[in-house]
């Protein structure tokens, strides 16, 4: 080879060795990679899910855990469902599709990825046993009849979602609201009877859930309604009363109006009970 070119081949080799490096091409991106799913959080359940009370609907507990945990609520909830209706009558919502709540519920399990699901239901059941001649006894044969409809569905929502959490819940004990409503002129007994309805419906339904893997957010014991009626506090409103009565007359509309539906202050402190059974 000529003294000249093979100086020139041996300049291109030595100008390859040390320019700079080529950039990579990019990573090739397809058009079909789509975000993450968001998980679900089934509701089901009567009023204390909708959120209904005396003014209308507001935000309900079931709405502030959903915000509070980035779950995307499916609510088929109904205003005045028993544990009966859940498999009987069609569900509310605009998730419900004409089907029943269980039926919603089952569905929306299998079709998406299921982060939670809520059951707060038995308390339009009871609601007639505050005023039976016998309520203890009227109650001891009602939540017979909620604890075999809550397995019922637990059954088939296990069926569906075997790993999701499911945490189910009570109620305030809104009869000691009694103790201060005119409305009740045996009220002070109704509040108190209303003591141990409540401890005997929750500690029954609590080992159902827990049969089938369930939590239970005890929203009795949340909202203060174990607390003896001997322990008083001044109320604002009502003057020295129960400190048990006091709170539920906070959280709930039932001590002025008669209404059984949480406030704002007591759908949160059931949201609270709620992430607090679920963790």
């Amino acid at each position: 080879m000529p003294r000249f070119a093979l100086v020139l081949a041996l300049l291109t080799a030595l100008a390859a060795c040390t320019s700079a490096p080529s950039a990579p091409a990019p990573a090739p991106t397809s058009s079909s990679t789509q975000p993450p799913q968001q998980q679900v959080y089934v509701s089901i359940g009567d009023s204390y899910a909708t959120g209904f009370g005396p003014g209308g609907t507001a935000e309900s507990f079931a709405q502030i855990v959903a915000k509070q945990s980035g779950l995307k609520l499916i609510n088929l909830a109904c205003n005045g469902a028993t544990s009966a209706d859940l498999a009987t009558k069609p569900a509310c919502g605009s998730d419900a599709g004409g089907k029943t709540q269980l039926d919603a519920a089952v569905e929306a399990l299998r079709g998406a990825k299921a982060g939670l699901v809520t059951v707060v239901i038995g308390g339009n059941d009871l609601a007639p046993c505050a005023l039976s001649q016998e309520p203890l006894q009227c109650a001891t044969r009602t939540v017979a009849d909620i604890k075999t409809n809550v397995a019922g569905t637990l059954t088939r929502l296990r069926e569906a979602a075997p790993d999701v959490k499911i945490v189910g819940l009570t109620y305030p004990d809104v009869f000691l609201g009694a103790w201060v409503n005119p409305s009740f002129p045996n009220g002070k007994n109704l509040a108190t009877l209303s003591v141990s309805m409540f401890q005997n419906f929750n500690s029954e339904i609590t080992a159902e859930y827990g049969r089938f893997g369930a939590k239970f957010a005890d929203v009795t014991r949340a909202t203060g309604g174990y607390g003896a009626l001997t322990e008083l506090t001044q109320d604002p409103k009502y003057g020295r009363i129960p400190a048990s009565v006091a709170k539920v007359c906070t959280l709930t509309y039932f001590c002025d109006r008669t209404d059984v539906h949480p406030t704002p202050a007591g759908h949160q402190a059931i949201a609270d009970a709620v992430t607090a059974a679920g963790r």
